[in-house]
């Protein structure tokens, strides 16, 4: 029996998404301090990603490039992190849809994050893979404590959905 991407195991579809090597970040700031998209982006940059900043507003962000678009990184990616807020997240799944991109990660630390329902039905109708909320670093093996203890805990509330 096929698996459908409504069936996948939400563990099964974040080692999908953090086995590819180029993902673009959207959302990341030009000033850091408490925003996620910064702490995703750098945390995968630091852990051998090729990652790729989007930000419509700026040319540089964390010491790297940025780009406007996700369709104008170079090479084109494998996976997105949406890390915009929900209200530009649909923005940020067309473009990554428009640039043939179907490992897409709504990220939300706290509240709605990037999750928006209508950014999650495009997707899905489109055929992509949507891992809709919850952080990149909490199901990476060398993630650290708090992000370990977060999934667990969150895993166990039901935050963390069990499937895709």
């Amino acid at each position: 029996m096929a698996t459908t991407p409504t069936t996948i195991p939400v563990r099964v579809a974040a080692a999908d998404v953090l086995a590819q090597r180029r993902i673009a970040v959207t959302g990341v700031s030009r000033t850091p301090r408490g925003h996620g998209a910064n702490t995703v982006y750098t945390w995968l940059r630091d852990h051998g990603y090729e990652v790729f900043a989007v930000n419509p507003h700026a040319t540089e962000v964390e010491g790297d490039p940025a780009y406007p678009t996700v369709q104008a990184v170079p090479g084109g990616v494998d996976a997105v992190v949406v890390a915009t807020s929900a209200a530009h997240a649909l923005e940020s799944v067309e473009e990554s849809l428009d640039s043939g991109v179907r490992r897409l990660w709504l990220h939300r630390s706290t509240g709605a994050g990037s999750v928006s329902p209508e950014a999650v039905v495009r997707a899905r109708a489109a055929g992509a893979t949507v891992i809709a909320g919850d952080c990149p670093i909490m199901f990476h093996p060398e993630g650290d404590g708090v992000h370990h203890a977060m999934c667990r805990v969150l895993t166990w509330t039901g935050t963390v959905p069990r499937t895709v």
